[in-house]
């Protein structure tokens, strides 16, 4: 369906809510206005929002495009008979919830009809919060698919994605990630025989850096690593399905043309991949290891001041070097909603069922932390310098209540027995103080 460059050939616009700019033909780009009266080629012009008109202007998220026909020119959209699995809620439980990774499909399955939500915070027409979803697949897509409920954070677990967009192409592998825009159209082609990943849609407030406070100018992601796509467009008249998701069901309409049609574009509300293993992790050099919010890559303020609306957070290899410190993850029960999710090899702080593909979820005020196993090593461990490697585990982490769907608390992925981890916590206080 889709003729692409080689993958040697990609080239990116590199840089974190930049203006970019990018034409495929010379004169693609206006020249000192937005919405000429006759386009130099005989484009049209069209903006596409991220954002109100009138929010701050370093909030701001639009993009100029300048494509062959505009998105207006469609019939009427048709509800689809398959619709995403999973999408009714389940019933409220606080208990602590743990996967396995799900099968890869035996039947042709494409990135859209591989998806099944996991947890939501609430109904797709929420102007905050996040659903979760994993995704599995073997086949590309024949079609092209746009999210009006908002942005997407794709994190690969297996398999390498391209992922055509309407400003371009990127490609991702596992231990990269992808935002793509809410309402960017976009198509995930596959460039292995199968696909797994998870997928966080943030409903509010677009995804930014975080403020680094007191850790100065610089660490953890360095704008410089982001990398937007080029100008790239294809001029195809033949019939394509256009599916979009919208509060929460797909619908579909057919085009008389490819999508992928701008020629050129300028503008921040741009897709953007991120390689994870250029993470600039900071910790401890002495004792104890500060809050897990300086393994944050990127992150959507709330309503409520310093909480966030989603947090995405990694745990990527490390050094480990604090003096008389329990070095795994503490135990704790806090304000957030953390569901994650495990790229490659293991984490720390599970010794066994917490595998690649695999995800957890512990809710407002849950009670967790490391298993027995990994805690008895732990109080046990000579403390010399070592450090974590072969891992990359991460996290979504909002504000909310994230509540599982009724597909999620169904599946045979579900572990009955996560909760066993914790069992036989021996007890070793004594009341006296060692000499």
């Amino acid at each position: 369906m889709f003729t692409h460059p080689h993958a040697e050939s990609l080239k990116y616009l590199k840089g974190f809510g930049n203006q970019f700019s990018s034409e495929a033909l010379p004169g693609a780009l206006p020249v000192g206005q937005n919405s000429p009266q006759k386009h130099a080629l005989g484009l049209y012009a069209e903006l596409l929002s991220g954002t109100a008109f009138t929010v701050p202007r370093a909030e701001a998220r639009r993009t100029w495009l300048y494509r062959i026909k505009p998105s207006a020119s469609h019939p009427c959209y048709q509800r689809l008979d398959r619709q995403i699995a999973g999408g009714e809620m389940g019933p409220i439980t606080p208990n602590r919830l743990r996967w396995n990774a799900f099968d890869l499909p035996t039947q042709p399955t494409d990135f859209v009809d591989g998806l099944h939500v996991m947890a939501s915070t609430a109904s797709a027409e929420q102007v905050e919060g996040v659903s979760i979803y994993n995704y599995v697949a073997n086949a590309s897509m024949q079609r092209v698919f746009f999210n009006a409920d908002g942005e997407w954070l794709i994190v690969p677990q297996l398999g390498r994605l391209r992922i055509v967009t309407e400003l371009g192409l990127l490609e991702v592998e596992p231990q990269e990630i992808v935002v793509v825009p809410r309402g960017m159209k976009f198509s995930v082609q596959l460039l292995d025989d199968s696909a797994r990943g998870y997928v966080c849609e943030n409903h509010g407030s677009a995804l930014r850096l975080p403020d680094l406070g007191p850790i100065g100018s610089n660490g953890l992601a360095n704008t410089r690593d982001f990398q937007a796509p080029v100008a790239w467009f294809e001029e195809r008249d033949e019939p394509t399905l256009l599916v979009q998701k919208f509060l929460g069901e797909l619908w579909a309409t057919q085009l008389d043309h490819s999508p992928f049609d701008v020629v050129g574009w300028h503008g921040n509300n741009v897709p953007y991949k991120y390689d994870l293993r250029r993470f600039n992790t900071i910790g401890t050099v002495s004792f104890d290891h500060p809050d897990p919010s300086i393994f944050t890559v990127l992150t959507a303020p709330g309503a409520v001041h310093g909480q966030a609306n989603v947090d995405f957070v990694i745990f990527p290899p490390r050094w480990m070097v604090a003096e008389n410190t329990f070095r795994p993850p503490w135990f704790h029960r806090n304000l957030m909603n953390e569901f994650m999710g495990l790229i490659d090899g293991a984490y720390d702080a599970k010794a066994e069922g917490f595998m690649p593909g695999g995800a957890s979820l512990h809710n407002c005020m849950s009670a967790h932390g490391p298993d027995n196993a990994t805690a008895e090593k732990a109080v046990a461990a000579p403390l010399q310098p070592h450090k974590i490697e072969n891992t990359m585990a991460f996290m979504f982490e909002t504000g909310k209540v994230l509540r599982p769907s009724q597909f999620a608390l169904e599946c045979p992925q579900l572990q009955p027995d996560y909760d066993a981890c914790w069992t036989g916590m021996a007890k070793t206080f004594n009341r006296e103080m060692p000499q």
